[in-house]
Protein backbone atom coordinates (compact mmCIF):
# COMPACT_ATOMS: atom_id res chain seq x y z
CA UNK A 1 0.00 0.00 0.00
CA UNK A 2 1.15 3.58 -0.41
CA UNK A 3 3.73 4.95 2.16
CA UNK A 4 2.43 6.99 4.93
CA UNK A 5 4.89 9.82 3.81
CA UNK A 6 3.21 9.85 0.22
CA UNK A 7 -0.18 9.97 1.82
CA UNK A 8 0.32 12.47 4.08
CA UNK A 9 1.61 14.46 1.31
CA UNK A 10 -1.72 13.95 -0.90
CA UNK A 11 -3.74 14.60 2.15
CA UNK A 12 -1.58 18.30 2.72
CA UNK A 13 -1.80 19.42 -0.74
CA UNK A 14 -5.46 18.15 -0.92
CA UNK A 15 -6.14 20.30 1.77
CA UNK A 16 -4.01 23.54 0.17
CA UNK A 17 -6.38 22.52 -2.91
CA UNK A 18 -9.74 22.80 -1.31
CA UNK A 19 -8.44 26.18 -0.28
CA UNK A 20 -7.71 27.49 -3.39
CA UNK A 21 -10.55 29.91 -4.65
CA UNK A 22 -12.78 27.99 -6.84
CA UNK A 23 -16.23 27.09 -8.00
CA UNK A 24 -17.24 24.03 -5.51
CA UNK A 25 -15.83 26.12 -2.08
CA UNK A 26 -17.40 29.18 -3.93
CA UNK A 27 -20.52 27.16 -4.29
CA UNK A 28 -20.49 26.14 -0.34
CA UNK A 29 -19.57 29.56 0.97
CA UNK A 30 -22.77 31.01 -1.45
CA UNK A 31 -25.41 28.62 -0.05
CA UNK A 32 -24.25 28.37 3.89
CA UNK A 33 -23.94 33.22 3.74
CA UNK A 34 -27.94 32.47 2.15
CA UNK A 35 -29.25 29.79 3.52
CA UNK A 36 -27.36 29.15 6.77
CA UNK A 37 -24.48 26.76 7.99
CA UNK A 38 -26.37 23.64 7.89
CA UNK A 39 -27.44 24.14 4.15
CA UNK A 40 -23.52 24.89 3.65
CA UNK A 41 -22.55 21.85 5.29
CA UNK A 42 -25.39 19.31 3.26
CA UNK A 43 -24.05 21.12 0.28
CA UNK A 44 -20.64 19.96 1.30
CA UNK A 45 -21.73 16.26 1.65
CA UNK A 46 -23.24 16.21 -1.84
CA UNK A 47 -20.12 17.52 -3.47
CA UNK A 48 -18.36 14.67 -1.47
CA UNK A 49 -20.59 12.13 -2.77
CA UNK A 50 -19.96 13.82 -6.33
CA UNK A 51 -16.23 13.04 -5.64
CA UNK A 52 -17.01 9.25 -4.87
CA UNK A 53 -18.46 9.13 -8.22
CA UNK A 54 -15.14 10.92 -9.88
CA UNK A 55 -12.95 8.51 -7.67
CA UNK A 56 -14.61 5.90 -9.43
CA UNK A 57 -14.32 7.41 -12.50
CA UNK A 58 -10.94 7.21 -12.32
CA UNK A 59 -10.56 4.08 -11.64
CA UNK A 60 -12.38 2.71 -13.87
CA UNK A 61 -11.23 4.39 -16.71
CA UNK A 62 -14.84 7.10 -17.13
CA UNK A 63 -12.43 9.83 -17.01
CA UNK A 64 -10.58 9.30 -19.53
CA UNK A 65 -13.72 9.48 -21.54
CA UNK A 66 -14.27 13.02 -20.93
CA UNK A 67 -11.11 13.49 -21.63
CA UNK A 68 -10.93 12.07 -25.14
CA UNK A 69 -14.20 12.85 -25.98
CA UNK A 70 -15.14 16.32 -26.99
CA UNK A 71 -19.11 15.21 -27.19
CA UNK A 72 -19.45 13.83 -23.75
CA UNK A 73 -17.56 16.51 -22.31
CA UNK A 74 -19.27 19.34 -23.87
CA UNK A 75 -23.11 17.23 -22.95
CA UNK A 76 -22.13 17.12 -19.31
CA UNK A 77 -20.10 20.53 -19.06
CA UNK A 78 -23.41 22.51 -20.40
CA UNK A 79 -25.64 20.25 -18.27
CA UNK A 80 -24.32 21.32 -15.57
CA UNK A 81 -24.44 25.12 -16.10
CA UNK A 82 -27.51 24.93 -16.83
CA UNK A 83 -27.95 23.69 -13.60
CA UNK A 84 -26.47 26.85 -12.29
CA UNK A 85 -28.47 28.83 -14.29
CA UNK A 86 -31.02 28.20 -12.69
CA UNK A 87 -30.25 28.30 -9.42
CA UNK A 88 -29.25 31.97 -10.52
CA UNK A 89 -32.77 31.98 -11.67
CA UNK A 90 -33.50 30.77 -7.91
CA UNK A 91 -31.89 32.74 -6.05
CA UNK A 92 -32.94 35.85 -8.31
CA UNK A 93 -36.43 35.69 -7.37
CA UNK A 94 -36.02 34.66 -3.76
CA UNK A 95 -37.96 36.64 -1.47
CA UNK A 96 -36.97 38.00 1.81
CA UNK A 97 -37.15 36.63 4.98
CA UNK A 98 -35.86 37.73 7.52
CA UNK A 99 -34.50 35.43 10.90
CA UNK A 100 -31.85 33.52 11.15
CA UNK A 101 -33.30 30.19 9.80
CA UNK A 102 -36.41 31.37 7.29
CA UNK A 103 -34.06 30.93 4.21
CA UNK A 104 -33.03 27.14 5.25
CA UNK A 105 -36.17 26.12 5.82
CA UNK A 106 -37.11 27.02 1.82
CA UNK A 107 -35.08 23.96 1.16
CA UNK A 108 -35.30 20.35 2.73
CA UNK A 109 -31.80 18.65 3.50
CA UNK A 110 -32.50 16.56 0.55
CA UNK A 111 -33.00 19.00 -1.87
CA UNK A 112 -29.68 20.41 -0.52
CA UNK A 113 -27.63 17.38 -0.67
CA UNK A 114 -28.96 16.78 -4.43
CA UNK A 115 -27.93 20.31 -4.89
CA UNK A 116 -23.60 19.50 -4.07
CA UNK A 117 -24.52 16.10 -6.15
CA UNK A 118 -25.41 18.02 -9.13
CA UNK A 119 -22.79 20.47 -8.61
CA UNK A 120 -20.22 18.65 -8.77
CA UNK A 121 -20.62 15.23 -11.60
CA UNK A 122 -21.90 17.63 -13.76
CA UNK A 123 -17.78 19.51 -14.31
CA UNK A 124 -16.56 16.90 -16.17
CA UNK A 125 -13.13 18.49 -15.22
CA UNK A 126 -13.18 17.10 -11.67
CA UNK A 127 -12.70 13.79 -13.54
CA UNK A 128 -10.20 14.89 -15.56
CA UNK A 129 -8.47 16.47 -12.58
CA UNK A 130 -8.55 13.47 -10.86
CA UNK A 131 -7.54 11.78 -13.93
CA UNK A 132 -4.25 13.86 -14.29
CA UNK A 133 -3.66 14.34 -9.89
CA UNK A 134 -4.40 10.84 -8.20
CA UNK A 135 -1.79 8.61 -10.27
CA UNK A 136 0.81 11.00 -9.06
CA UNK A 137 0.61 9.58 -5.52
CA UNK A 138 -0.20 6.30 -6.75
CA UNK A 139 2.54 3.62 -7.52
CA UNK A 140 1.80 0.16 -9.32
CA UNK A 141 4.74 -1.63 -7.04
CA UNK A 142 2.90 -0.58 -3.96
CA UNK A 143 -0.34 -2.94 -4.88
CA UNK A 144 -4.20 -2.93 -6.32
CA UNK A 145 -4.21 0.48 -8.42
CA UNK A 146 -7.64 0.50 -7.92
CA UNK A 147 -7.44 0.57 -4.25
CA UNK A 148 -4.81 2.82 -4.19
CA UNK A 149 -7.35 5.48 -6.22
CA UNK A 150 -10.12 4.67 -3.81
CA UNK A 151 -7.65 5.48 -0.67
CA UNK A 152 -6.64 8.28 -2.22
CA UNK A 153 -10.17 9.64 -3.43
CA UNK A 154 -11.17 9.39 0.24
CA UNK A 155 -8.69 11.45 1.87
CA UNK A 156 -9.22 14.16 -0.53
CA UNK A 157 -13.20 13.60 -0.04
CA UNK A 158 -12.01 14.20 3.98
CA UNK A 159 -9.99 17.35 3.37
CA UNK A 160 -12.87 18.66 1.44
CA UNK A 161 -14.97 17.87 4.34
CA UNK A 162 -12.26 19.93 6.62
CA UNK A 163 -12.25 22.74 4.40
CA UNK A 164 -15.90 23.06 3.22
CA UNK A 165 -17.01 22.60 6.87
CA UNK A 166 -15.25 25.58 7.86
CA UNK A 167 -16.05 27.53 5.05
CA UNK A 168 -19.67 26.66 5.91
CA UNK A 169 -18.95 27.65 9.39
CA UNK A 170 -17.99 31.00 8.95
CA UNK A 171 -19.81 32.29 5.85
CA UNK A 172 -23.20 31.11 7.50
CA UNK A 173 -22.50 33.05 10.64
CA UNK A 174 -21.81 36.05 8.52
CA UNK A 175 -25.65 35.24 6.69
CA UNK A 176 -27.12 35.26 9.25
CA UNK A 177 -26.27 38.78 10.57
CA UNK A 178 -27.42 39.49 6.72
CA UNK A 179 -30.90 37.66 7.36
CA UNK A 180 -32.31 40.04 9.69
CA UNK A 181 -32.99 42.62 7.49
CA UNK A 182 -35.03 42.07 4.25
CA UNK A 183 -33.09 44.97 2.24
CA UNK A 184 -29.51 42.83 3.22
CA UNK A 185 -31.25 39.44 2.92
CA UNK A 186 -32.18 40.77 -0.95
CA UNK A 187 -28.88 41.94 -1.84
CA UNK A 188 -27.66 38.22 -0.36
CA UNK A 189 -29.98 36.60 -2.93
CA UNK A 190 -29.04 38.73 -5.91
CA UNK A 191 -25.29 38.91 -5.34
CA UNK A 192 -25.68 34.57 -4.75
CA UNK A 193 -27.84 34.83 -8.49
CA UNK A 194 -24.64 36.75 -10.16
CA UNK A 195 -21.88 34.04 -8.56
CA UNK A 196 -24.08 31.21 -9.51
CA UNK A 197 -24.55 32.96 -13.04
CA UNK A 198 -21.03 33.47 -13.23
CA UNK A 199 -19.96 30.00 -12.18
CA UNK A 200 -22.26 28.79 -15.20
CA UNK A 201 -20.24 31.27 -17.45
CA UNK A 202 -17.18 29.64 -16.35
CA UNK A 203 -18.29 26.02 -16.82
CA UNK A 204 -20.01 26.85 -20.04
CA UNK A 205 -16.37 28.30 -21.54
CA UNK A 206 -14.10 25.36 -20.06
CA UNK A 207 -12.11 23.41 -22.40
CA UNK A 208 -11.09 20.07 -21.99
Amino acid sequence: MIDPGILLMFFSTSVLLALSPGPDNLFVMTQAAQQGRKAGLLVTFGLCTGLLFHTAAVTFGLAALFKASAVAFTVLKFAGAGYLLYLAWQSFRAGAETGPTAAADRLNSAALYRRGIIMNITNPKVSIFFLAFLPQFADPAKGNLSLQFMLLGGLFIVSTIIVFGAISYLAGAFGDRFRQSAFAQRLLNRAAAGIFAGLAIKLALAQR
